[in-house]
């Protein structure tokens, strides 16, 4: 389309768009001599300017055309020359913005030749980067009237000019016009009234449901409660929950406390009248529901929102698969014709989206289709998959986000929608575009929340988005690590961290399979690089390889090609490898709940694992944190470790009552001039403790 026909609709009426240029500023153009000034010309003056006798400057605007433009034209502007030497005058020059020449001037506004034929003079124009120069040749009448009317158009009050009714009784020209009545007219119709945003904050509700008015009927109760589940007793179900890692249900309705659902015991409990489900069960070799599905999949089968919270590895990811295949099945409107899909799975890493597909494909329901969305992976594939039909979409946000801004994915036929991991994709900034993709889908919707944690943005992120939820956590809501894995903490120094994992490396059984996190990814490079070079078989995992050297990487790890894996916190959401055996902790994690989150990559489906943490000084900070992990676990708290969080938590308070005084000045230099400096910095240091190898002791 030109950009003529974009500053109209298809009826001929403007489009009102606001001008982004500035006000033109004219300049006169002083004309050359030509050899001797060419006869009579000597003396005459020109637009203030007299003309001969002297040789043209090199900065002159001839000489700047021929220099940005080429010798192409030379020939055309030697015949212009000619011409304005017979005449006696010379070109009035005009500066413009480029975006304007084309949309005002040229194709998009008034044309060149209906500007020429109106005026009668000579029009050149000269495009630059950023601002292009108008040429108006002809005698000193037609140069001023064809400059006055290209400056009208550029200030925005063409339509007032009567020039442009072309008039033949005032302007003597021929009645013709490049301005139609109807545009005209719409040039004449009043100014929109502005927006009043305080009516429509108020009216929220009812635009709401004018935007989602012609959605067809949604279902979500399918549940249909076993006999011997529904005659449980509140006694019973109170000695079940606490025996098993105490689960806690709680209902967040604010208006009236709805009945809990009993939980299911078995497998039949739950999906007896869905024999699809329970062929896919048998199939796989599951004996009985975890804990956290025995009570999701009641609450879930009904309709209702859930949050669901439990330690890692405990089968989050079934107690909300399984019944999303119900109620997509369930829906009253046919899968063909549902313009989208209809389950959505949001989750914070590529290694978690690819699992999760896995899972689908493995308890593969009625034909369900499914799709894995992810940055890092083709895209021009991806956008191939999502046009051509699927049932579920399982993404990463910041990708999902980029095919719903494009429109390539239609999300208002989503109704069962899954955040999983929520804490993991608030701790990687992806709030933002999590907010943008619920905003397209339904209102009416089923939601589904997981995470390992329950910390202040997760609860935001579910007052927003979930409707009237009920939270299912197993254990507590505090931070605690799985109780089937033994904790041991070494404390070293920061140079014998390599030793000390050759060393366990070397005491592996050859049944045993390592997860080795590092805090950055070129130490992941760098460590799995060394043992490489001591020929042991290793394979790592970061965020800067390309996706398919990471989905190798955890392939031959899963397959048992390699039995140790390098891996920064990537690896610590999701990764569902069931035969790790040890996680060692290279680098203490960021934070205390990133150590959860490891050491929950062993011990998984009732597995017994273990976890080794090394400690250095530089981790004091999170001495207090770690030993109340440990506690919680039942694990043995080393008496190292509750010396130096004793030791930082006096330091904090002694640097809050003697605050350190601003450096600069006698004695507060760090080479210190006077004996209060180096006092200070004596007393500001770190010893090593006799009989201790790492632990250091504050010496004040």
């Amino acid at each position: 389309m030109s950009d003529w026909e974009e500053e109209y609709d298809e009826d001929g009426a403007a489009i009102s768009r606001p001008s982004s240029v500035v006000k033109v500023q004219t300049s006169e153009w002083r004309q050359p001599s030509f050899g001797d000034g060419g006869a009579g010309c000597e003396g005459t003056e020109f637009f203030g300017v007299k003309r001969g006798g002297k040789e043209p400057q090199r900065d002159s605007p001839w000489r700047n055309i021929r220099d940005q433009h080429g010798e192409e034209n030379r020939g055309e502007k030697q015949n212009w020359r000619d011409s304005d030497r017979g005449r006696g005058t010379g070109p009035v020059s005009l500066s413009v913005e480029t975006s304007m020449i084309g949309r005002v001037i040229g194709r998009g506004g008034v044309k060149i030749r209906e500007l020429e034929e109106t005026t009668g003079a000579k029009i050149k124009i000269n495009r630059g980067d950023y601002e292009g120069e108008v040429l108006i040749f002809g005698s000193s009448d037609v140069q001023q009237k064809a400059k006055d009317m290209i400056e009208e158009l550029i200030s925005g009050n063409a339509f007032s000019r009567p020039w442009l009714h072309n008039d033949s009784e005032s302007s003597g020209m021929k009645n013709e016009s490049c301005w139609s009545a109807s545009d005209l007219q719409a040039s004449a119709a009043p100014t929109s009234a502005p927006i009043d945003w305080t009516a429509i904050r108020q009216n929220r509700e009812k635009y709401e449901t004018l935007k989602w008015h012609d959605l067809p009927a949604l279902r979500k109760n399918f549940y249909i409660e076993d006999e011997s589940v529904a005659r449980r007793s509140a006694e019973e179900v109170r000695v079940w929950r606490k025996e098993n890692n105490s689960i806690f249900v709680d209902d967040l309705k604010e208006e009236e406390r709805r009945t809990i659902p009993n939980p299911v015991y078995t497998f039949e409990e739950a999906f007896a009248h869905y024999p699809g489900i329970m062929e896919n069960i048998h199939r796989v070799g599951f004996k009985k529901p975890t804990p956290i599905q025995s009570q999701a999949w009641p609450i879930v089968l009904k309709g209702l929102d859930l949050i669901g919270i439990a330690q890692t590895g405990t089968g989050k990811t079934l107690s909300y698969l399984l019944p999303g295949f119900i109620h997509m099945d369930q829906q009253p409107v046919p899968r063909d014709k549902r313009g989208g899909p209809g389950m959505l799975v949001l989750t914070p890493t590529r290694e978690l989206a690819l699992q999760i597909e896995a899972e689908c494909n493995k308890y593969s329901y009625k034909g369900f289709k499914s799709i894995c969305v992810y940055g890092g992976g083709d895209r021009r594939a991806q956008i191939k998959m999502v046009t051509s039909g699927v049932d579920i979409v399982i993404a990463t946000p910041g990708r999902l986000n980029d095919l719903q801004m494009n429109e390539l994915i239609n999300l208002r036929s989503v109704t069962y929608l899954v955040l999983d991991e929520a804490d993991r994709m608030l701790d990687m900034g992806f709030e933002p575009q999590i907010m943008k993709i619920i905003l397209d889908i339904r209102p009416d919707r089923q939601t589904v929340m997981t995470s390992a944690t329950w910390p202040a943005g997760v609860r935001r992120l579910a007052r927003s988005y979930l409707k009237d939820p009920m939270m299912v956590y197993v254990g507590t809501l505090d931070l605690a690590a799985v109780d089937t894995v033994q904790q041991t903490v070494l404390f070293v120094q920061e140079e014998e961290k390599k030793q000390y994992v050759f060393d366990f490396i070397q005491k592996m059984e050859p049944q045993d399979k390592v997860l080795i996190f590092v805090g950055k990814k070129i130490l992941a490079d760098d460590l799995s690089s060394d043992l490489c070079l001591r020929g042991i078989a290793v394979q790592s995992l970061h965020g800067d390889r390309e996706q398919s050297d990471r989905e190798e990487a955890l392939q031959d790890f899963k397959d048992g090609r390699v039995r140790i894996l390098v891996a920064t916190d990537l690896a610590s959401r999701g990764l569902d490898v069931h035969d790790i055996t040890h996680v060692f902790n290279y680098d203490f994690p960021r934070n205390i709940e990133e150590y959860v989150h490891r050491v929950g990559r062993t011990g998984r489906a009732g597995r017994s694992g273990m976890s080794i943490t090394l400690v250095t000084r530089g981790d004091r900070k999170m001495a207090a944190e770690l030993i109340h992990i440990l506690e919680r676990a039942g694990q043995d708290v080393p008496e190292e470790l509750v010396l130096m969080a004793e030791r930082y938590e006096k330091h904090q308070r002694e640097k809050e009552m003697f605050p350190a005084k601003p450096r600069g000045g006698r004695g507060g230099g760090r080479r210190g001039g006077g004996g209060q400096g180096r006092e200070r910095n004596c007393g500001g240091g770190w010893r090593e403790k006799d009989g201790f190898r790492g632990e250091m002791t504050w010496h004040i």
